[in-house]
């Protein structure tokens, strides 16, 4: 379960950003839906354990996100926390096997081979554990960046604007990658979105 309270937070120079109190049951779907500039990416980031926010709490699974120190909360993100972003990010020099467990190891778990290449055969990618980012297409950089998000059973997967960049096809397989792949792992899902093509797949919606 998450739980955000009083959360608040301000760049330099702007008005703060003030996020309503928000309550996420376990296996939930969720849309995190508001214009650009709304502060759709800074909540995401604040929820993630990757940026404290001037006042207010984070809750997952009972544990305060910024009453962490640095190190547990790195562990803590990797444990509990899949996060797809954007633009898919790999280290160019490992194949996607190795991209994906590097995912385990800086979480301080053990490598579950079996459990990649379930993954990766599951989103498609079966024949591709042994290539490289530069040799994947857009699309399959997003899916593999789904099992690497999945491969430590988290509490939650955050996507942020996961389709912008794809066409209507691989826009609708990776929403549904999301959706199938969250439920089957019992992950809640957290999707942040202008992109209508998602908003009929997920029936709650938190609005800034």
């Amino acid at each position: 379960m998450i739980k955000i309270q009083s959360l608040v937070h301000q760049y330099h120079n702007v008005p703060a950003l003030q996020f309503p109190d928000w309550e996420i049951k376990d296996r939930e779907q969720w849309l995190l839906l508001g214009s650009s500039g709304s502060g759709k990416s800074t909540l995401l980031n604040i929820i993630a354990g990757l940026l404290k926010p001037k006042s207010g709490n984070v809750m997952l699974d009972g544990t305060s996100l910024y009453g962490l120190s640095t190190r547990k909360m790195d562990q803590f993100r990797g444990q509990k926390i899949g996060i797809i972003f954007q633009r898919p990010h790999f280290i160019k020099s490992l194949n996607m096997y190795d991209n994906i467990a590097i995912a385990s190891s800086f979480a301080g778990l053990p490598v579950d081979g079996k459990r990649i290449l379930m993954l990766l055969e599951d989103l498609g990618l079966a024949n591709k554990s042994k290539s490289y980012a530069d040799e994947l297409s857009q699309g399959q950089l997003q899916r593999a960046s789904i099992a690497r998000a999945l491969v430590n059973h988290p509490s939650v997967l955050i996507a942020d604007e996961p389709t912008s960049s794809l066409d209507d096809e691989n826009a609708e397989k990776v929403i549904s990658l999301l959706t199938t792949q969250a439920a089957s792992s019992g992950a809640s899902l957290i999707v942040a979105t202008h992109d209508n093509r998602v908003r009929n797949r997920l029936s709650k919606e938190y609005l800034l």
